[in-house]
């Protein structure tokens, strides 16, 4: 076989000659039989085809991925992925941008030419993560919000705009639009992509890949793509693959309906109960069989959303009838969706029902029929519970104790309730499990137009049965496009939204990324005073520890329907299913029966009113329909300048004074545990979203700058000022650290001394004394949003080595990018097995520049008394990559490297 076996094939569309590179052309010559490859597999052999060069992409690549073995998948080198496309959030898109401007700076200061980066790849940043519901429960909602948007954001806006500007192959796409997942399902993805080489249009399916954990929702669409560490992104805008161990592929087998009166969000957390017990992390999920065909695309879209949720690298559903079919709707053009009908059946990526099965690593099956009313928490999406048996199941766990996941309360402390005197002059209650939180909100469900409708009438029918949300509740809505308002609207249902308090109040993730805002404010002083164990209920996909607001402590996922239902009621500590909502003007009761609605009155509206001019409509001018962002004023200089008295953007510390001659790696002696943790250690525990607390280390450095308390903003709009996101690793308030079990919060014990004091106080003390940390931890450790910071606040903070049984694959991936160790115990050991406290020393071994894929290393362990003992662990550096990775101390380093040197 040579690099130029590979010849192009052609298809006749609208009397236009486009070239493709057929995949079956392995078979051709013999190199491997590919007709029953899963479909994900299928498009990752094109990728290498059509990217064989010899020197990134070889030969081997080829027939690695051509001879993909069901039975011994990882049995391969690792697979290079050249996405076609990357998408960012503002959130971890501020820490790229930044570190795009810190290239160029870093390379003007080495005398190189600052014009040589720029992404090489498309890339599309949406501004959804900035918008915090300050403002609810009333038509001024959305306007207040979005002026308090602004007025906190302008200098990040403006950094964006100025990116834009300077930066070639980079779109930024304002503020009010919507979330990157639903914008990028509903308008930007284009399936299969044309692009001129050497005189011929040749087409390629769409690859993606971003900085935010659900960019795998556009699986749903037959797109390939997950989601990457901001540091990964950056590599790849800047032509280096994404490299991966080829991976094992579970086919999920759908069968029969989804029954009358259950919703795509039952489906997608009872598949992510399923997965999550199996175990799938770094695994892909391809979905087939008949039951496929009985989900609506936006259904599909929610099921491959929460691939995160559920472990996976993605949840991939092909390209069929369907695809076309809201691909028509969503306003595509008859050639787009001509070339992708032509191109897929082509290539053998169609789907139909009549088609062999693929073969895959093990196959699991779910009928559909099966599938109950669902929600989950109140601390984890994977954790389902029946709708039906949401009341005992909340009284369980009020009552469990604290280490076996519950909230260890008391019977007196159950029983609490308090008597509320609202300012408005209303008067409530507050008790234990009391709903204090309803939000219809992220991409999950916003995306789903029979979810968003079935709220509507339900909503419609609860104001025409005289029902409304008690006072103690704050209520939202925060579409994931301008579309799920307009076509709210057509149908007559907002203004029944409005009247039960679901005013939209933004277009952006909102609460599901813990920009939930205040509560209201008599309910937080009674939360705070009495310590009330509360609860919200949200249609997201994450309900960890500390991420929906800080002082409720059990949060529930649901679907929209369900979260204004249990809105209605105002507590989770009723069963929905057989006691009243509450009572009408006759004092009848309500039933959920009775204001559910029907398939049929969904469906009905969805035909009539979710057409493809509305789509035609809402996205024909989205980069500039933000009049206050068209009115953003900006430099046009190509080199960033850096403010040094910003609070907001400052150059990160990775790139200066950096040796152009790379070190050796070493051992690492004398090290010290910075903190021990537990299991599911989310990277919402590691660098948290949401409010920065006036008594935090990063409230604190702001504080000393002038910045008042209410302009503190949150660490997501402060992700390009390293001095806050520092301060910000392991504060999350609901922190565990073994080595201070009396504590919860981001505290530590700095050994030397035996002093209790802030992680990053003991972190900037070890570092004084030249003295390395690493962190220990357990199972699934960086599950979570694919949070960079999580990783560059990590390394910052001095840590050089993670020690845990499992990682999460993004931020393993992170670590590795910023120059992190990741080491995982042998199977069957952990921290406890070798009785780990934090006391120890740890001298980590073996460590040189004839390091190994996943090579085995010696821990040394020294406890206080002396005595000492040997760990043996898997250094996580999967491959050479990684490794030449980890050997820089950094992707960014390493790309710096090469182009000053010249090497592409």
């Amino acid at each position: 076989m040579t690099m130029t076996m590979f010849d192009t094939a052609t298809l006749m569309i609208n009397g236009e000659e486009i070239h493709y590179y057929p995949i079956k052309a392995v078979e051709d010559l013999g190199i491997a039989k590919i007709s029953r490859l899963p479909y994900s597999i299928k498009i990752l052999l094109e990728g290498v085809m059509r990217k064989l060069d010899g020197r990134i992409i070889n030969e081997d690549h080829v027939k690695q991925v051509a001879n993909w073995n069901p039975e011994s998948p990882n049995d391969v080198i690792e697979i290079p992925l050249m996405p076609s496309s990357i998408v960012l959030q503002d959130f971890t898109g501020i820490a790229v941008a930044v570190d795009l401007a810190a290239l160029r700076t870093a390379m003007k200061r080495l005398n190189g030419d600052i014009h040589k980066i720029n992404p090489l790849v498309p890339v599309d940043l949406v501004i959804d993560h900035s918008i915090q519901v300050d403002s609810f429960d009333s038509n001024d909602a959305l306007f207040i919000n979005e002026e308090m948007e602004f007025g906190r954001n302008k200098e990040r806006f403006k950094f964006f705009k100025w990116a834009s500007n300077a930066f070639d192959n980079f779109r930024v796409v304002p503020p009010s639009v919507g979330i990157m997942h639903q914008v990028n399902l509903e308008y930007l993805s284009s399936v299969v992509q044309t692009q001129d080489v050497n005189g011929k249009k040749i087409a390629y399916p769409c690859t993606v890949v971003g900085t935010d954990s659900h960019t795998t929702m556009i699986n749903g669409l037959g797109v390939l793509g997950w989601g990457v560490g901001g540091i990964e992104a950056e590599a790849a805008m800047l032509g280096q693959p994404v490299y991966f161990v080829s991976p094992e592929v579970v086919g999920f087998k759908l069968n029969g309906k989804l029954p009358e009166g259950t919703t795509a969000t039952d489906l997608v957390l009872t598949i992510t109960n399923i997965l999550r017990k199996k175990g799938v992390v770094g695994k892909f999920v391809e979905f087939f069989g008949p039951g496929v065909s009985h989900l609506t695309l936006a259904d599909r879209a929610t099921v491959a959303n929460m691939a995160p949720e559920y472990g996976a690298t993605m949840g991939f559903f092909p390209v069929d009838q369907e695809t076309l079919n809201y691909l028509r709707i969503t306003g595509r053009t008859e050639e787009q969706i001509q070339l992708i009908e032509a191109y897929t059946k082509a290539q053998g990526l169609f789907r139909d029902d009549d088609m062999p099965d693929p073969h895959y690593t093990e196959v699991m099956e779910l009928n559909l029929s099966t599938v109950q009313p669902t929600v989950a928490g109140p601390k984890r999406p994977q954790d389902r519970v029946d709708l039906k048996s949401l009341k005992q199941t909340l009284n369980d766990v009020l009552r469990l104790p604290v280490k076996q996941g519950g909230f260890g309360l008391t019977e007196e402390e159950v029983a609490k309730t308090i008597p509320l005197q609202l300012a408005n002059g209303k008067t409530s209650e507050l008790k234990t499990g009391s709903l204090v939180l309803a939000a219809i909100t992220s991409c999950t469900n916003t995306s789903n137009p029979s979810v968003m409708i079935a709220a509507g009438l339900l909503a419609k029918k609860a104001v025409e049965r005289g029902l409304q949300v008690p006072p103690h509740v704050k209520t939202s809505l925060s579409p994931g496009s301008l579309v799920v308002t307009e076509y709210l609207k057509r149908a007559g249902l907002m203004p029944y939204l409005e009247q039960v308090g679901f005013n939209v109040v933004g277009y952006g993730c909102a609460t599901c990324n813990g920009s939930s805002g205040p509560l209201i404010p008599e309910v937080e002083e009674a939360i705070r005073k009495y310590d009330l164990t509360v609860s919200s209920i949200l249609s997201g996909n994450r309900n960890f520890e500390g991420r929906v607001h800080s002082l409720i402590k059990a949060n529930y996922l649901a679907s929209p329907p369900l979260v204004v239902a249990y809105a209605l009621a105002g507590t989770l500590d009723f069963n929905l299913l057989h006691e009243p909502i509450g009572f009408d003007q006759n004092q009848e009761a309500v039933y959920l029966k009775d204001i559910w609605p029907t398939s049929n009155e969904i469906n009905q509206i969805i035909q009539e009113h979710v057409t493809p001019d509305l789509f035609k409509k809402k996205y024909k001018n989205i980069f500039k329909v933000n009049q206050r962002w068209n009115s953003l004023e900006v430099g046009e200089d190509p080199d960033y300048e850096w403010n040094s008295n910003s609070n907001y953007i400052q150059e990160p510390p990775f790139l200066q004074n950096l040796a152009v001659e790379v070190a050796p790696i070493q051992s690492i002696r004398g090290a010290r545990a910075l903190v021990v943790l537990g299991d599911s250690i989310t990277t919402d525990h590691i660098s948290p979203a949401g409010s920065i607390s006036a008594k935090s280390p990063a409230g604190e450095y702001l504080n000393k700058l002038g910045v008042k308390v209410a302009d503190f903003n949150t660490y997501g709009a402060r992700r390009g000022n390293h001095e806050v996101m520092i301060r910000g690793t392991f504060a999350n308030v609901r922190l565990r650290n073994e080595m201070v079990p009396k504590i919860e919060g981001g505290m530590t014990n700095y050994i030397p001394t035996n002093q209790v004091m802030s992680i990053y106080d003991a972190a900037m003390k070890y570092q004084e004394h030249n003295q390395p940390t690493i962190i220990i931890a357990g199972k699934e450790y960086g599950s979570g949003s694919s949070r960079d910071w999580a990783a560059k606040g990590t390394r910052l903070l001095g840590v050089k080595a993670v020690l845990v049984e499992s990682f999460e694959r993004i931020h393993r991936s992170n670590l590795i990018g910023v120059g992190v160790l990741p080491l995982q115990f042998l199977p069957g050991e952990s921290r406890k097995s070798h009785g780990l406290t934090g006391l120890e020393t740890f001298d980590i071994l073996g460590l040189d520049d004839q390091f190994q894929p996943k090579q085995m290393v010696n821990i040394a362990v020294t406890r206080e008394d002396g005595s000492t003992f040997t760990i043996q662990a898997i250094a996580r550096l999967d491959s050479p990559v990684e490794i030449e990775y980890y050997r820089h101390g950094g992707i960014l380093q390493m790309m710096l490297r090469k182009f000053i040197s010249g090497v592409n």
